[in-house]
């Protein structure tokens, strides 16, 4: 089943939402009768879909890359977390690197739990993700790809239409945990890039179980 949420803050403010308007109903049942909730309840309601609305986000046409790139020369933009150090995603960028002056961007998104996206405590997420990718960038330059790598936004779509204003791509590659175990494929994430973004879209699983990786 497809999470309804885009993003873990998105599911985090409903869940904070639902408890204080429970409780809200509920108190107004005790303190003022059975039928006193009814009304709460219908407040409750509304202001759901009015915080619902009001955050979804807009419809726009798909981003594009910003700038044409060179003859000869292509753009690869990676978007990885812990699979970023999986052999299949490496062998992936070689094999578009093949034949052509590539010039690779591997965005690294700081992931983080809502409660700390929330307080701004993001420096124990975004020094996982800065090691995690320099070990990444290190192993893809001793095989002769021309790369660098960021840490990117938390959120994955926010960072790849980032890296699209700034660094441009001629595609992108999406790597993800196998199904069951990943928690973009669980958001959607893959399938609101394609609908999203105008560039060619190779969406590759990572085992890192399989390869021996141990995940962070």
């Amino acid at each position: 089943m497809r999470n309804p949420f885009r993003t873990e803050a998105e599911a985090f403010r409903f869940l904070l939402f639902t408890i204080l308007g429970g409780a809200a109903i509920v108190i107004a049942s005790v303190f003022g009768g059975a039928w006193a909730g009814v009304p709460v309840f219908g407040v409750v309601v509304v202001a759901a879909f009015l915080l619902y609305f009001r955050t979804r986000p807009e419809e726009r046409e798909p981003t594009a890359p910003t700038r044409p790139t060179p003859e000869g020369e292509r753009r690869i933009l990676v978007i990885a977390n812990e699979t970023v150090g999986g052999s299949r995603l490496r062998q992936e960028i070689v094999r578009l690197a093949e034949g052509v002056q590539e010039n690779v961007l591997v965005v690294c998104p700081a992931l983080n739990s809502p409660l700390k996206h929330w307080a701004s405590d993001e420096d124990d997420a975004r020094a996982e993700a800065h090691q995690r990718l320099e070990t990444s960038v290190d192993e893809l330059r001793r095989l002769g790809v021309n790369v660098r790598g960021e840490i990117g936004d938390s959120d994955p779509l926010q960072a790849i239409e980032d890296a699209l204003r700034t660094f441009g791509a001629d595609c992108l590659i999406i790597s993800t945990h196998p199904e069951g175990r990943s928690n973009w494929l669980e958001r959607g994430v893959v399938e609101a890039a394609r609908e999203r973004f105008a560039v060619p879209i190779t969406h590759v699983v990572v085992d890192l179980e399989a390869e021996g990786v141990p995940s962070q």
